[in-house]
């Protein structure tokens, strides 16, 4: 897996889709493999992965939204994503 920084530009993998489940009320993340249903920080991540914006464009986005955002926090949640193969870097 690359290395990633603040400047790096995550987009979901080809055949991934972040969807609003609305009987669990709740976003789920649908690819090949399965299902997976993130917490509501990687929701909020990954709806924000959209090959365009940088990891730092993404943080400053949240941090609009929520208090105390950190950029290494972003880049733990984002690598795990990547681990899980559901995000790519462009």
């Amino acid at each position: 897996m690359p290395t990633i920084s603040t400047g790096s530009v995550p987009k979901l993998r080809r055949g991934v889709r972040l969807t609003y489940d609305k009987t669990r009320e709740t976003h789920v993340l649908l690819f090949p493999e399965g299902v997976l249903v993130p917490n509501p920080t990687a929701a909020s991540v990954l709806e924000l992965c959209d090959g365009a914006a940088t990891v730092a464009t993404i943080t400053a986005a949240l941090r609009a939204r929520y208090a105390g955002v950190k950029d290494i926090e972003i880049l733990d949640v984002l690598t795990r994503l990547a681990e899980r193969q559901v995000v790519e870097w462009t």
